[in-house]
């Protein structure tokens, strides 16, 4: 979910030449589309506290569980690649 929030935040939001429905109003915008802009607020809400909860899991899955068991950190931090695998799979295909 971070992942597909991030790409859209950097595919929809971020080339659009307003950043605000004021400017909408403003002659000799090409790339201005409320729809996208009503819907950035939400989309960098989620991100926030997908990736948090993102981040926290990775911590806690390749750090702290490791060092408790007295597992090497390099094997479950390699495992962590994993991660993004899926969503890149799927962005390819789409």
């Amino acid at each position: 979910m971070p992942l597909y929030l991030a790409w859209w935040l950097l595919t929809e939001y971020l080339p659009m030449d307003c950043k605000s429905t004021e400017d909408l109003a403003r002659p000799g915008l090409v790339n201005c589309d409320y729809t996208t802009l009503d819907h950035a607020y939400p989309v960098m809400l989620l991100l926030t506290v997908t990736g948090a909860f993102m981040v926290a899991s990775v911590v806690v899955i390749d750090v702290i569980l490791p060092l408790r068991r007295g597992r090497r950190r390099a094997a479950w931090l390699g495992a962590a690649v994993l991660i993004p695998v899926p969503f890149a799979v799927c962005l390819a295909l789409a």
